[in-house]
């Protein structure tokens, strides 16, 4: 099964950390209670700078609460914001950092969307929070490294502030909307947190793009700029295969509207309430057109039938 995640331009996964040159790290060693010292930028929302850490650096996930927020504590499943500035333990340069993309980084919390250190190191931890981690190689990147500036079985050094976070409910509910177009499929309306059940009439597809409520919510409208949160079930009209499914991976998926480059999907999902279950017929014009693409055929008409369980 195809993840449709991997179509979907999203930077900053720290699965698969993007280098980003030099961002002037600092030169000195020193620490703090065993954690690599922050010579500048240590309030909340400055940009920190990391001293390189000392010795022999600790084999199990250390973390330091920096400065506590107020907020409540992150739990597993949350969709949170972060900033943060990544360094290997050995090293005075930075590998990354959003502080200076100005683009904070979404990601719901122990879906696996980042390494595990990040998905244990943060649970727990206070909404508006600076909190440093220093994530061991089994944690991290492991033996095989992370490109040219994460090295094999390097430990390394996070500092993340915790900015916001919203909890995301299992399922969609709300008022159950009439699907009484005989050409268009049926999407089920169970609110038990399983995959609904989707059904594909063997007509012709639509030619333009399809977005009904099949569940329709109270919340607030989807807007083209918002983070989402979706669980979804993604088929192909011609054959009524599955070709993707958030249920089946036990993962929701966080979409950055402005990063989502299937097309139909964003247009379908902009405007409808969040809470909502929403039925989405997508032409090939606005899917992946007369390109193959992981598995999907050329010129295919896609199906979703999704939740949006949460904005960030």
């Amino acid at each position: 099964m195809r993840r449709l995640a991997g179509l979907v331009v999203i930077p900053l996964l720290l699965l698969s950390v993007a280098a980003c040159g030099d961002d002037g790290g600092s030169d000195s060693t020193s620490s703090k209670n065993g954690f690599p010292e922050i010579t500048a930028g240590a309030k909340f929302g400055e940009k920190p700078t990391l001293a390189k850490g000392e010795g022999t650096p600790p084999k199990e996930l250390q973390t330091d609460v920096v400065s506590e927020g107020d907020g409540a504590k992150l739990k597993k499943g949350d969709a949170i914001q972060v900033n943060y500035l990544g360094q290997s333990w050995d090293s005075t340069k930075p590998f990354d950092n959003s502080f200076d993309r100005k683009a904070p980084f979404d990601l719901t919390l122990g879906a696996g969307m980042v390494i595990q250190g990040w998905d244990k190191g943060l649970e727990g931890q206070k909404i508006g929070s600076r909190v440093e981690l220093v994530i061991p190689p089994d944690l991290g990147y492991g033996a095989q490294g992370q490109g040219a500036d994460i090295k094999p079985n390097a430990t390394l050094v996070f500092v993340v502030d915790i900015l916001k976070a919203t909890q995301v409910p299992t399922t969609a509910k709300g008022t159950e909307v009439a699907q009484d177009n005989a050409d268009l499929p049926k999407v089920g309306v169970n609110a038990d947190g399983k995959a609904p059940k989707v059904t594909i009439p063997k007509t012709d597809p639509p030619t333009k793009l399809v977005s009904n409520y099949v569940l329709e919510s109270k919340g607030e409208a989807v807007k083209a700029t918002d983070t989402v949160v979706l669980n979804y079930e993604a088929l192909l009209w011609k054959d009524a295969k599955t070709f993707d499914s958030t249920y089946k991976n036990g993962k929701t998926v966080t979409f950055p509207l402005p990063q989502l480059t299937l097309k139909g999907l964003k247009d379908g999902v902009v405007g409808k309430k969040v809470g909502s279950r929403v039925l989405i017929v997508i032409p090939p014009a606005d899917a992946f057109g007369d390109k193959e693409q992981q598995g999907i055929p050329k010129n295919s008409t896609l199906v979703f039938a999704v939740d949006i369980l949460a904005k960030v």
